[in-house]
């Protein structure tokens, strides 16, 4: 089989040969959810070594999906033209490097710098990924298992992050969880040349530049307004910014709409299909992040479990993700995609609804049993979703429509920690009570975080340091009751919405 026929004949490949191929393209799925999971354990790590404000520490986590974001289109549309499969490597190559590099950043400042490199670079890995996968399974039934498979490997690496990042952070220091990316990327890039075909758009338009700064601009901003309006409120400043994202969205597709090969076709945006299959894909992804957030803080820093032991205590919960993931693809053909998709969002709902009734006890069983059914929502949901947006689009256009919505999945795990995690800072920094005795500099210090109250309370005598935490983790909890209330309000906004756009559609 020559490269040509590789590139352009993806159903010439045996059954054999797209598995294998699958079972590369899962390699940078693993590793950037291993990443970002392992990242939310390392949290109070972090906050002990480089001693990060509380909007630092939200940024060090929003930073990579918030650039990632902006550049997913572009670099989706680059794939279709250059091909999916050298944008794949050049990712890969550019992931491991910047990652060892970050675990020696010396500030929280560099640390975010970093975390900005590996948001370039991981846009190159995750639409060439679901693009190579839509080129390859050309049937609709192994595309629907291979879409399963692969948001089963997103749920596989958060379930595998915590386990490996917290025997690390036991072990080393924190940098050590972004040398995971090494080992798991080299494999890729030995491996992907072999068994993975190249594709790309056979007719692909010319390279856009004002298209792309177009684009760029209009995610970045408006991803970088909507969080500075949850963590500080409608600044002048932050309007500004949407304003000019705002504008650069609507001239973006006013300019899609009269090339004669657009680097993104706005008009599948018209299909509700594919409109309402992105939106529950960033709500799911919402769901996730956001509870993952304030999960792996409570299980630390106000239960007092190690690294290990609270990673250990969610895993049970993402293993519910994976299995669920797996079995929407049987419940779809017995139920149908919609019925699936909708039960997905409304077990998001219904998780969330569980904290918000229990989560101010500070029962840390409460909030396990909410992840759990949080986790069974988000693999029915995404399975459904990711392959609906996919089936919408030619497979031509796999790059391009895959960014869209890979943009979708980073749009809202960006929202995920900057809305439910500023809202949860605002209502801790409200809710807690300093003892008189601490000085002012450490009195901000603990209502900054709770990792910073922890902080503080270790140098306390015993009476004030046991007021403190007693304090701290009431305000915790108290800010993720709220939060949940939100959320579980959004996600059944969400399943009802789509029910109702898309019944008899699908």
């Amino acid at each position: 089989m020559t490269i040509h026929q590789l590139e352009f004949a993806p159903e010439q490949l045996t059954r054999r040969a797209r598995w294998a191929a699958l079972g590369v393209l899962m390699l940078p799925v693993l590793l950037v959810s291993i990443d970002n999971t392992a990242l939310s354990f390392a949290v109070p790590s972090l906050s002990r070594s480089l001693a990060p404000s509380g909007n630092q520490i939200l940024w060090i986590i929003d930073i990579y999906p918030l650039v990632l974001a902006a550049l997913l289109v572009t670099m989706g549309s680059l794939g279709d033209r250059f091909g999916r499969r050298r944008i794949l490597l050049t990712g890969g190559i550019g992931f491991a490097a910047v990652s060892a590099l970050a675990a020696f950043a010396p500030s929280a400042g560099w640390l975010i710098v970093a975390r900005a490199l590996l948001g370039i670079f991981g846009a190159m890995l995750m639409p060439a990924t679901i693009s190579l996968i839509r080129n390859i399974f050309t049937d609709a039934t192994e595309r629907r298992t291979a879409i399963a498979i692969w948001m089963s490997g997103f749920s596989a690496g958060a379930a595998l992050g915590p386990i490996v990042g917290g025997w690390l952070l036991q072990h080393f220091w924190w940098g050590s969880i972004f040398l995971i990316a090494v080992p798991v990327l080299i494999p890729l890039l030995v491996l992907a040349p072999r068994l993975v075909p190249e594709s790309r758009d056979p007719e692909p338009g010319p390279i856009d530049p004002a298209g792309i700064a177009l684009v760029t601009g209009a995610l970045g901003a408006l991803v970088y307004a909507i969080k500075e309006l949850a963590t500080h409120g409608p600044t002048g400043t932050t309007m500004l910014i949407a304003a000019f994202g705002l504008a650069c969205g609507i001239a973006f597709v006013r300019r899609m709409l009269v090339r004669r090969n657009p680097m993104l076709d706005v008009r599948l945006f018209a299909n509700p299909i594919f409109s309402v299959a992105l939106m529950v894909n960033l709500v799911s992804i919402f769901a996730l992040v956001g509870f993952i957030y304030f999960l792996a803080q409570h299980l630390q820093l106000i239960a007092g479990h190690s690294p290990l032991e609270a990673a250990l205590m969610m895993v049970p919960g993402l293993v519910v993700t994976v299995v669920l993931g797996l079995a929407a693809v049987p419940f779809v053909r017995r139920f149908g995609a919609l019925p699936v998709m909708v039960v997905g969002v409304l077990l998001n709902a219904i998780g969330y609804l569980v904290v918000s009734a229990l989560g101010h006890t500070g029962s840390g069983l409460a909030l396990l049993v909410g992840f759990v059914v949080v986790c069974a929502g988000v693999g029915m949901a995404e399975t459904v979703s990711n392959d609906l947006a996919l089936s919408a689009v030619p497979p031509a256009k796999a790059g391009a429509a895959s960014a869209v919505s890979e943009t979708a999945y980073e749009v809202g795990a960006v929202l995920g920690t900057a809305v439910l995690g500023s809202l949860l800072n605002l209502a801790y920094r409200q809710g807690i009570s300093v003892p008189v005795t601490v000085g002012e500099s450490a009195a901000e210090q603990a209502r900054a975080t709770m990792g910073g109250a922890v902080e503080v309370a270790a140098d306390l005598p015993t009476a004030s340091a046991d007021a403190l935490l007693a304090s701290a983790g009431h305000a915790f909890d108290s800010g993720v009751t709220l939060t949940a209330a939100i959320a579980s309000v959004l996600c059944f906004a969400v399943a009802l919405g789509a029910a109702r756009i898309l019944r008899g559609r699908v």
